[in-house]
């Protein structure tokens, strides 16, 4: 038997055994790594500290963005409640305002009407000596008066003119309370 019929029944030829070792060899090293790498705690504590902290980035951008997202449906919830509130207050606003002016209208005429006409003869008369002598006195002012002082009253003239109503309303009130309070003092 020659070389090439043993080789066919089995044994292997130098060459084939240098393979064989050189990929037993190659399996070998990598075992090896495998098992250095399963006892290198250090680079497996590493590992999985840079999973976590990517979990943990993740997680930290997911509830960024939920806060975000609930930060912007509050302020539109406040700003839909504040525009809310204040139109119910302008609402309320008026319709007070409405009401005292109805209110005060009536305790005017019930001042009115409920004063003597003696009272209202000595009242009118008061009020034109009042005129009168605020005439005069506004006359003397004006003569004695610096013309850039005059430019402002005239202003607040103006302004108390536009507001005549509230102002003899107010005056009716204040004229009707003394009166009251006099009729008052006398029956006790």
């Amino acid at each position: 038997m020659n070389d090439e019929s043993q080789n066919k029944m089995g044994t292997p030829t130098p060459e084939e055994l240098r393979e064989q070792v050189e990929r037993t060899r190659d399996e070998l090293g990598q075992t090896v790594e495998a098992l250095a790498a399963k006892a290198d705690i250090k680079a497996q504590a590493k590992g999985k500290a840079e999973a976590v902290k990517a979990q943990v980035a993740e997680k930290t951008a997911a509830v960024k963005a939920q806060a975000a997202e609930k930060t912007g449906t509050v302020k539109a919830q406040a700003a839909e409640k504040t525009a809310a509130v204040r139109e119910q207050a302008a609402v309320k606003a008026a319709s007070a305002s409405g009401q005292i002016r109805e209110k005060t209208g009536q305790a005017a005429e019930l001042v009115k009407d409920r004063t003597p006409d003696a009272v209202l003869e000595k009242t009118a008369q008061a009020a034109a000596q009042v005129r009168e002598s605020a005439a005069r006195a506004g006359q003397y002012a004006a003569d004695r008066t610096p013309d850039p002082l005059l430019e402002k009253a005239g202003r607040a003239a103006t302004a108390a003119r536009a507001n005549r109503a509230p102002l003899v309303a107010g005056g009716a009130l204040l004229i009707a309370f003394l009166l009251i309070r006099r009729s008052r003092g006398r029956n006790r």
